[in-house]
């Protein structure tokens, strides 16, 4: 596995791609289709995918746990859009729980 911390900088453009596929025309566009059908399907998504990603994880299926993982960011950087936050949004929140222990 790469470990590479400069890869989450992926995360900010990520978030970036969503934003700017939120308003998009295409229909084409999963993004987009997740934001047509609304904030509670979003939040099902996500809820799928967790617990996918807890199933993989007690398999011991680290490819498998990789890619649930992933698919579990894209859909709550999908939901916190939905919510008008953001990344920095939830950093923030963690920064300030760290600080206080």
């Amino acid at each position: 596995m790469n470990n590479s911390s400069s890869d989450i900088s992926f995360i900010a453009e990520l978030e970036e791609i969503i934003r700017s596929r939120r308003n998009a025309d295409s229909d084409e566009s999963y993004t987009k289709t997740l934001f047509d059908r609304g904030t509670p399907f979003i939040a099902q998504k996500v809820g799928e995918e967790a617990v996918e990603l807890v199933i993989a994880a007690l398999q011991g299926d680290k490819k498998r746990t990789t890619s649930e993982a992933a698919d579990l960011i894209y859909h709550l950087l999908v939901l916190l859009e939905a919510n008008e936050l953001s990344i920095g949004d939830i950093a923030a929140e963690l920064s300030e729980r760290h600080t206080q222990s």
